[in-house]
Formats: C-alpha cells, sequence, structure tokens
C-alpha cells in the first residue's frame, strides 16, 4: 500500500511538472491572428503591426488571417469555435462583439460566454469625412444641405461604427439620409472618393491619407472631445451635434475556456508592445491610439460596451429584434 501511495504521488507529481512544461512552452507553433475586416483597413494594419511584434516577442510567427463580411461576425464565429489553446486569436472591435448582435437577427455566438478576452490593444477613433466635391465644408453645412435636400445624401459603412455613426447624426440633426453599407471600408472610400456615396465615418488609419491627398474632406471627429491625434479638427459636440460621442475599441480575444497560462502570457506581450514608445508611435502615425491593460479590466470593458452600444443602436432605431 505504502510503495502505491508512492508510485501514485509520483506520477501526480510528473504529470504536475509535464502540464508546466508544457504550458510554459506556449507558444510551440505559429499562432494565427484573425482580423475580421479586409485588407487595406485601419484594424488590418494595426493588427499587423502588433502580429510582427508579437511573433520577435514570442518567437513564433503570428500570421494575419483576413476574414471579412457580415459585420466582422464571419471571423468572431471563426474564433469561437476553435480551440482554446491560444493559437487563435481575434483582433476585434466594437463591431463584432458590441454592435453586431444589436444589428443583426442571428448572431451565432454570445459575446461573454462564447470567448475569452486577454487585452485591450486601445482605440481607433472615427472622423467624419466628405467627397471632396460637395459643396459642404463643415458639419453644419452637410446638416443644412440634407435639410434643403431630403433622401438626396448617402453615407457609407464599412464596419458597425460607421453604421451608427450616421444613422445617430440622421437621429440627432432630425435629416432624412440614405445608408449604403459596404464590406469594408477601402470598397466604402473608393466610392465616396467616385462620388458614388456623399459621406462617411471612418477611422483615422483608412481616412487620413485620402484627406492628405484632398481625395476627400474631413468635417470632424466622432467623439465630443477633439482627439489629441487631430487636434485641429473639431469634434462632433463642437460641429453642433450634441451628444455625440462615438469611438471604435480595439482589442484581443481567445475562444471560451483559454487557459490561464496563455491568457498571461499573451495579456503581457500586448501590455508590452503598447509600452514600447516606437511602436506606439508608429501606431499613431496610423491615427490608433495604443494602451492596454490586465485582463479583467478588458472583460469588464467588453460587457459594458456590450450593454453601451445596445443603448446608442437603440436610440439611433437601427436594432434588429
Amino acid at each position: 500500500m505504502y510503495k502505491a501511495g508512492i508510485k501514485n504521488k509520483m506520477a501526480v507529481l510528473a504529470l504536475s511538472l509535464f502540464s508546466s512544461c508544457v504550458l510554459a512552452a506556449y507558444p510551440e507553433q505559429p499562432i494565427t491572428l484573425v482580423v475580421p475586416f479586409p485588407a487595406g483597413s485601419g484594424t488590418d494594419a494595426v493588427g499587423r503591426i502588433f502580429a510582427s511584434e508579437m511573433s520577435s516577442r514570442l518567437g513564433q510567427p503570428v500570421i494575419v488571417e483576413n476574414k471579412p463580411g457580415a459585420n466582422a461576425t464571419i471571423a468572431a464565429q471563426q474564433v469561437a469555435k476553435s480551440k482554446p489553446d491560444g493559437y487563435t486569436i481575434l483582433i476585434s472591435t466594437n463591431t463584432p462583439l458590441s454592435a453586431a448582435p444589436w444589428l443583426m437577427k442571428n448572431v451565432s455566438y454570445d459575446v461573454v460566454k462564447d470567448f475569452t478576452p486577454v487585452a485591450r490593444g486601445g482605440n481607433l477613433p472615427f472622423i467624419l469625412i466628405a467627397n471632396a466635391s460637395k459643396p459642404y465644408q463643415t458639419v453644419k453645412d452637410l446638416v443644412n444641405y440634407a435639410k434643403a435636400n431630403p433622401g438626396k445624401l448617402s453615407y457609407a459603412s464599412g464596419n458597425s461604427t460607421g453604421i451608427v455613426a450616421g444613422a445617430t447624426l440622421g437621429n440627432s440633426a432630425d435629416i432624412d439620409i440614405l445608408h449604403v453599407p459596404y464590406k469594408g471600408t477601402p470598397q466604402a472610400i473608393t466610392d465616396l472618393i467616385g462620388g458614388q456615396v456623399d459621406f462617411m465615418f471612418t477611422d483615422l488609419a483608412s481616412g487620413i491619407p485620402f484627406v492628405k491627398s484632398n481625395k476627400v474632406k474631413a468635417l470632424a471627429v466622432s467623439t465630443a472631445k477633439p482627439s489629441a491625434l487631430l487636434p485641429d479638427l473639431p469634434s462632433m459636440e463642437a460641429a453642433g451635434i450634441n451628444n455625440f460621442d462615438i469611438n471604435s475599441w480595439n482589442g484581443f480575444l481567445g475562444p471560451a475556456g483559454l487557459p490561464d497560462e496563455v491568457v498571461s502570457t499573451l495579456n503581457k506581450t500586448i501590455n508590452e508592445i503598447v509600452d514600447n514608445k516606437e511602436v506606439k508611435q508608429r501606431l499613431a502615425n496610423l491615427g490608433f491610439d495604443a494602451f492596454s491593460g490586465t485582463q479583467q479590466e478588458f472583460a469588464d470593458f467588453v460587457k459594458q460596451q456590450y450593454v453601451l452600444w445596445g443603448d446608442l443602436i437603440k436610440a439611433a432605431g437601427i436594432e434588429q429584434k
């Protein structure tokens, strides 16, 4: 009995040590970073910087996989159903987790139950841009033009932030505008430049290059307060639209059941990336405000944003029941 007990204890100890070694070795193979938007989008550009930095720190390739479509729910669903081993990670925005469940009737995942929040990545501020040839130069001009021409102005969207921001503007300013949805931001901006649509809300990373080249004009940032990244551009509130404060968040999640050790490794890595001054500046050049925090802070944030965006979408009158 005594010998058998010793053997059992040794077996348990060996198994424990083996498990610890396996977990400590993470990652042992390439990691797939799933981007829910097409190549050329703001999230894609930011995701590729994170992927490169994660790869150098973790010692394994981090492969970017673009899975756009259906308000980013295709990518989110893929990650939610993947094996919880840390080798399939979603770089998410508010689109699939905060907004899509309210904008769509059938979303096949539960925002809270089907994911493991890992770390916040930062914010991707949005700006209101218009076709360069249009007569309006300010938000007030655009609103006045829309009121004088009801139903004739159209706005594009390449993600849920664009959808909700456009609908909120229409509701807040009491103007009749037409929504034209696109699969992604790059396609929407192409048609905006070509004059097929009149204006749109887009992330800084996607929009600023076209603003600088005078292919489109920027009218405001989508927040209540001006952005430190674009201090000369007025906020929506300063432009005359009260209680308008819409921003796009960014963060990393895995499927439910991700081991604590994997979460800890990834959270530590992402915090190291956003704390690096050089990397932070590279991201800022894209219009991305990089910052992170603890895993619990991000988990709480995801829950709060789900409620907040639900309220925004209901107020704009675009909830799908």
